[in-house]
């Protein structure tokens, strides 16, 4: 994310998304009565007392709204903002209509808030700091291959694709269909990889097909085989083999750029304490409410749906929540639900808390 301008005594934060994981943070940072101001376009239609109306004419128009809903169209990876229009020239549209911006990468907009949250704050400083770049990664085996992206907001699946190959016992038949399978998962993983803007590249698998694809990559192309920046052996191939590696932090050191992986360790570990019984755990609303009133939050896990789709005096509750743990010195981590751990933390109530002590 690119930050042109921040005024909080204005509460303006003028932004340029560079990326889909920039969309994804913005959907999470606009909120209901928040104003957005972008160019777009609108339709006119001509103002004729008589005859037929002609079809109206679209004109590009900077224009600002106050924020009823937000949508995130990942199919035609935009953000879709809709509300009333609180600026535009008069001339063109007056205000108290509705209109709807489409902002996509790249897509300059102003944001304004009433009150910049710290988590809000650490929202953009984090979006602005990461790359746009995601991590590419290849699951396979003898049986079926995966090949998807890690980005901040989760793992995008793009190609998965069951094998048939000759048994082991069949070397010659076996060897010639190896390759042909090598060849097609490189071909598709290229097409991903420039698509991309050459990201680094991660291979995991069971067994050694993983170790031959590398192999075979080093010589086919040369110029990704530089960009693979580990090989990893899982228990699971095709994209269940790519959850089991985030679940069990295997890219903890290669990823340590992306959020993700910090998400799922933390919800891995919530979830182990509950199933040990422990006391210094609790979840849903009013428990973790009555651990901030008492001091007792050190971790506090809070998905991101849960605080973006609250209702406002709910969302308020939340935040406070919030900010009693930091100022008591504790840690708040909000958890994408557009992967499982986010998933696992909406089943739980959509808010968690690792306690300083027990409490009854």
């Amino acid at each position: 994310m690119k930050i042109i301008e921040m005024n909080l005594k204005k509460g303006i934060a003028k932004l340029i998304p560079e990326s889909l994981d920039d969309l994804w943070h913005l959907s999470n940072l606009i909120y209901r009565g928040d104003e957005v101001y972008a160019r777009t376009t609108r339709q006119i239609k001509p103002d004729e007392e008589y005859g037929r109306p002609k079809k109206g004419e679209r004109v590009s128009v900077f224009l600002g709204i106050r924020v009823e809903k937000v949508v995130w169209d990942r199919i035609l990876n935009r953000l879709r903002i809709h509300g009333a229009i609180c600026q535009a020239p008069e001339d063109i549209v007056g205000k108290g209509s509705h209109h709807t911006l489409n902002i996509g990468v790249n897509t300059p907009l102003t944001l304004v808030k009433k009150d910049w949250k710290a988590h809000h704050l650490e929202r953009l400083k984090r979006a602005s700091e990461f790359s746009s770049k995601p991590i590419l990664i290849v699951s396979l085996d003898d049986e079926e291959y995966c090949l998807a992206f890690f980005r901040q907001f989760g793992v995008e699946i793009k190609v998965e694709e069951r094998v048939k190959l000759p048994r082991k016992m069949e070397a010659e038949k076996r060897g010639e269909a190896v390759k042909g399978y090598f060849k097609k998962v490189l071909g598709a993983l290229r097409e991903l990889w420039n698509i991309a803007d050459r990201p680094p590249i991660i291979v995991i698998g069971v067994g050694f097909m993983k170790n031959e694809f590398a192999k075979y990559v080093e010589t086919a192309a040369p110029e990704m085989a530089k960009e693979i920046v580990d090989v990893k052996g899982v228990n699971n191939s095709g994209a269940a083999g790519i959850y089991e590696a985030l679940r069990s932090g295997i890219f903890s050191k290669t990823l340590k750029h992306l959020r993700l992986v910090q998400e799922a360790s933390a919800i891995e570990e919530l979830l182990e304490s509950l199933g040990k019984g422990e006391s210094k755990i609790t979840y849903g609303f009013g428990e973790v409410e009555k651990a901030a009133a008492l001091g007792a939050i050190e971790r506090l896990l809070v998905a991101d749906t849960f605080l973006r789709e609250a209702p406002d005096e709910k969302r308020r509750l939340i935040e406070e929540i919030m900010r009693k743990a930091e100022q008591k010195g504790g840690k708040v981590m909000v958890i994408s639900t557009g992967h499982e751990a986010g998933e696992k933390l909406l089943a739980l109530g959509g808010i968690a808390a690792f306690l300083r002590f027990p409490i009854e």
